[in-house]
């Protein structure tokens, strides 16, 4: 009855912003366009001089909070999206009502164990900030640091729970029903949304990940992560050092702090390389409400609740990537896309290398201050989906990052170069990966276990020397394709014995009509014949049609 009346608001609110005729493009609710005829903003028409993408945001806004934060990830998904309704959905802002201090207090005394008078020296029930998720407050504990206390919303999880199975449901529905809205893949959108919520519901989690990024950068000028208070912490409460700041995008603040506002930009950038090329391990949601400038020109991040890694070899691929494409050679970039699996084995890198040419030349027409890495890859990726590239969730994160620190830098700095700044930090980052210098790397960091193996090597060698000269050595080959040729040989093996047991069954039957005895018993073998003849067309078919 509640999910009814939920999607009869929903319902509501599409003809509201004016989105029934998205609606009414799936071809099972074609009938019943006329229905909009009869509804008052069909003839109001208040939508008229207002585009796609700000309905789509003004809708997302009065369904409430958690459909907010689906939009806010949604608008991640630049390579689904178009760009009109993304850059739209970029401006969702999280600005949530609070729930009642006290229920917070309650909240954080359950979670610990204690009343906030023992924990804290003062505690403030009126909160700093509120967004979907949870709240934050200020505190201060009795050896005089200054804290935040972050809490889960009370009751959260049961609405992610009814509404998440309503965006699935949703999701079916315009996935099985409209072709238009298949390709932007609406039911793994809703997954990677279920994911990121859960995440961000597991403070323990979030604390986790702000220890690791501060001891990545303890000894680092350019950004300092807060600390962690792990004896006030649990997974629905978090208690961290408070930072003092100005958000990023505050140019005049900073300039009136005497920060230089060029190396301010250049830094952004050298910390976000730094996070995915040195430490695997990167900020996922710098948007300018999570980066903070102190006094002193340093950047301090918080919300650590989204954050990205990639593997070696896509560190490796994604650095070779963007040094090709800034050299124009378009072939080594289509053969990196082959060789890394983000594309099937069988593309043919001749076409591939001309679809990425079409695209990356007209960025060369710009200077290369205007040249965009976010854009670039975006670009890249959606041209790599029509030779069916796969999804790489890490890089979709990687990009919708690397986008908002161009944004930023560029908000700060119009004229920075953005290559010129990552460049050497990448021609650095590959020297040592491939270079004698990453061999010597290597070789130290597997010494442990190869001094523990390396006594084993001769005794095992003659192992092998002697079971050889006694004719005793065994090879073991192991192929995923002999695999499966042995299994297709035995399925055919099979089909061939029903077969044959058919055809004997109905070439039996064929010589009992034949039999020359008496009218009963030609009777009786007609029956027998018919019987033996059927049962073997059925075997015979069987034999046939089994896989």
């Amino acid at each position: 009855m509640l999910e009814g009346l939920r999607i009869a608001h929903i319902l509501w609110m599409l003809m509201r912003h004016g989105l029934d005729e998205c609606l009414l493009t799936i071809d099972a609710l074609k009938p019943i366009r006329f229905l909009r005829f009869f509804t008052p903003f069909y003839w109001l028409n208040r939508h008229q001089n207002v585009s796609r993408g700000e309905r789509i945001r003004c809708f997302l806004e009065d369904l409430g909070p958690l459909y907010v934060k689906f939009g806010q990830i949604l608008s991640t998904r630049r390579d689904l999206l178009p760009d009109d309704m993304a850059l739209e959905l970029a401006k969702l802002q999280d600005q949530v009502p609070p729930f009642s201090g006290e229920l917070a207090r309650h909240i954080i005394e359950t979670e610990l164990g204690q009343s906030t008078t023992v924990l804290f020296a003062e505690f403030d029930v009126k909160p700093l900030a509120s967004a979907s998720i949870a709240q934050v407050h200020p505190a201060r504990l009795h050896n005089g640091d200054q804290v935040i206390i972050k809490v889960v919303r009370p009751g959260i999880e049961k609405t992610i729970r009814r509404d998440i199975a309503l965006l699935y449901a949703l999701a079916r529905l315009v996935q099985h029903y409209s072709a238009d809205l298949r390709r932007l893949r609406p039911v793994e959108i809703v997954r990677e949304y279920e994911k990121t919520i859960h995440d961000e519901l597991d403070l323990m989690r979030e604390a986790s990940n702000c220890a690791l990024l501060r001891r990545n950068f303890a000894q680092s000028e350019l950004l300092y992560v807060p600390e962690i208070y792990w004896d006030h912490t649990s997974n629905r409460v978090m208690t961290q050092e408070r930072i003092f700041g100005a958000p990023v995008n505050q140019v005049e603040i900073h300039r009136r702090n005497g920060i230089d506002i060029k190396m301010l930009a250049e830094r952004g950038v050298e910390i976000f390389f730094t996070q995915v090329f040195r430490d695997n391990f990167f900020h996922a949601d710098m948007h300018p409400g999570n980066i903070f400038v102190g006094d002193d020109g340093r950047y301090i991040g918080v919300d650590f609740g989204i954050m990205g890694a990639l593997t070696t070899q896509d560190q490796r691929y994604l650095a070779e990537n963007l040094l090709a494409f800034f050299h124009r050679d378009y072939r080594r970039v289509a053969e990196l896309h082959v060789e890394s699996g983000w594309t099937p084995p069988d593309t043919p890198v001749e076409e591939f290398e001309a679809a990425i040419r079409s695209v990356s030349e007209p960025i060369w027409e710009r200077p290369i201050s205007e040249i965009s890495f976010g854009h670039f890859l975006l670009r890249l990726f959606q041209t790599a989906r029509r030779f069916n590239m796969k999804v790489q969730p890490q890089l979709v994160l990687l990009q919708k990052t690397l986008l908002n620190i161009e944004g930023l830098g560029r908000q700060l700095y119009p004229e920075l170069d953005l290559w010129q700044t990552a460049k050497p930090f990448m021609e650095k980052w590959m020297a040592e990966q491939v270079g004698p210098r990453a061999f010597v790397r290597r070789v130290k960091a597997s010494m442990p276990q190869l001094s523990e193996e390396l006594p084993e090597l001769p005794h095992l060698t003659y192992r092998v020397l002697k079971k050889a000269v006694d004719g005793e050595l065994e090879i073991r080959w192991r192929s995923d394709q002999l695999t499966a040729l042995q299994q297709q040989i035995t399925r055919d093996n099979r089909r061939q014995r029903w077969v044959i047991s058919g055809g004997v069954l109905v070439i039996g039957a064929g010589l009992l009509n034949l039999s020359d005895h008496t009218l009963l018993m030609v009777m009786e073998n007609r029956q027998l014949a018919s019987i033996i003849g059927g049962v073997g067309v059925l075997l015979l078919l069987y034999g046939l049609i089994r896989k």
